[in-house]
């Protein structure tokens, strides 16, 4: 912990995707269309040409397994000591932070398949703003865990800088998220 009245570093504690078995079906795809084109290559009826296969193949592979894996790979969670910050979007990105010094309630949603894979939904709500949800969490229990961990420290050095008369988050914050 820093001194009181000394500025507090933000330091990243976790960066992380949702639960990857959203791409399940994008892999079993693939490996059909991989299987389904190598059987029919070279053996198409009259009418048909293997460019053609190619193309629904190439088709096929863009349109339900790399859109869905690049949609799951834009959306990504940050936690750090100051706040949670989630990013969404590749091109025109949108952003949310909720920061641990507000303070914030933990709500967690587990379903049966999510238990199964040792997932969940994680839900943190201020009061103030709309509640931020995280979806399809990895290991859930830990990153809750973590979560009210930080909540805890936060006020613990909001309090003791506040008994001080220092303001603690003052000035230019140390972590940038690009």
């Amino acid at each position: 912990m820093p001194p009181p009245g000394a500025p507090a570093e933000e330091l990243l504690i976790a960066r992380f995707h949702s639960h990857a078995r959203r791409l399940f079906w994008s892999a079993l795809v693939l490996i059909a269309v991989f299987g389904g084109t190598a059987y029919l290559y070279g053996n198409l009826p009259a009418p048909f040409e293997d460019w053609m296969l190619l193309g629904a193949a190439a088709l096929a592979v863009l349109l339900l397994v790399v859109v869905p894996y690049i949609a799951w790979l834009s959306r990504t969670v940050t936690i750090t000591t100051r706040r949670v910050i989630v990013r969404q979007g590749l091109g025109a990105t949108r952003r949310r932070e909720l920061s641990h010094a507000r303070g914030y309630s933990i709500a967690v949603r587990r379903s049966i398949l999510q238990r199964m894979w040792g997932a969940g939904t994680i839900t943190l709500s201020n009061g103030v703003d709309a509640p931020l949800r995280l979806a399809n969490i990895p290991q859930v229990t830990l990153v809750h865990e973590t979560l009210a961990d930080q909540i805890e420290v936060s006020q613990i050095l909001a309090h003791r800088d506040a008994q001080s008369g220092t303001d603690t988050f003052s000035g230019a914050d140390a972590f940038s998220d690009t």
